[in-house]
């Protein structure tokens, strides 16, 4: 009889960090990822810590895209900024063709867009403003696919405006049951156990459903998991969950 190998996308947010250090940290992830979100210097990242991700990132194999965000480094764009849409929108435009620049020096072609953080689940939240940035997606980047929550307002603004849409589901971090990420503000929001969060994976990758805060069960079809590389168990959790994947016949591709 043969065995069934089943594989799974799993991203994590990298290139947040400042210095060569930062990157070299994040390099230690890569070998247990197959896709990668580069902070392009709205949240975070600059124009050393995005070429450096880059070259770990193609020496590894891994899928690059751009992880833009509200441009606050202060508040590393986990805080919703009250400005000017077309402002915004330009900042995005900015950092994606930034980040586009060093990729295209190394012959890399970047495979896809995430939001960042306060970002993210304000897009999520809100047709119009997911309308406004995937219409700015299909006038400079079609050819890149958007990460986002199933069935949330950025997969119905992706599908009106053509793009190729990946829905995105989160090892580390709780939900609602409404489907949205329950809030870091929120004690217990963001998972500090490894186990914790590879029973998640597990119970999204075999029966797509996850516990959420109030004890419902929430259906999730995603096409991709996504680790966040700045827990404190960000490393320990993805060498765990490689070998316990592979014990199951699953493997990250």
């Amino acid at each position: 009889m043969t065995t069934l190998i089943r594989s799974v996308d799993i991203n994590c947010d990298l290139g947040e960090g400042l210095t060569i250090a930062d990157c070299e940290q994040d390099a230690l992830l890569m070998p247990f990822l197959s896709r990668c979100n580069i902070a392009c210097g709205g949240h975070a990242g600059n124009h050393v810590t995005m070429p450096i991700t880059l070259r770990n990132a193609l020496s590894h194999g891994l899928l690059c895209g751009a992880h833009p965000g509200y441009p606050d480094k202060n508040h590393f764009g986990r805080v919703s900024l009250n400005i000017a849409r077309s402002e915004l929108l330009d900042s995005l435009v900015t950092q994606i063709k930034d980040l586009q620049l060093h990729a295209q020096a190394l012959g890399i072609e970047l495979q896809h867009i995430k939001l960042h953080g306060a970002l993210y689940n304000d897009a999520e939240q809100s047709l119009e403003l997911a309308s406004h940035i995937c219409q700015m997606v299909a006038q400079h980047f079609a050819q890149l696919a958007v990460l986002g929550l199933p069935q949330a307002a950025m997969q119905q603004a992706a599908q009106q405006h053509g793009l190729l849409f990946l829905a995105e589901g989160f090892m580390d971090r709780a939900y609602l049951s409404t489907g949205q990420l329950a809030p870091r503000t929120q004690a217990g929001a963001v998972y500090t156990d490894s186990e914790q969060c590879i029973e998640q994976v597990l119970a999204i990758l075999n029966q797509r459903l996850v516990t959420t805060f109030d004890g419902k069960q929430l259906q999730l079809e995603v096409d991709t998991l996504c680790l966040h590389g700045d827990s404190q168990i960000a490393l320990h959790l993805a060498s765990t969950l490689q070998d316990r994947l592979s014990a199951k016949n699953w493997i990250i591709a």
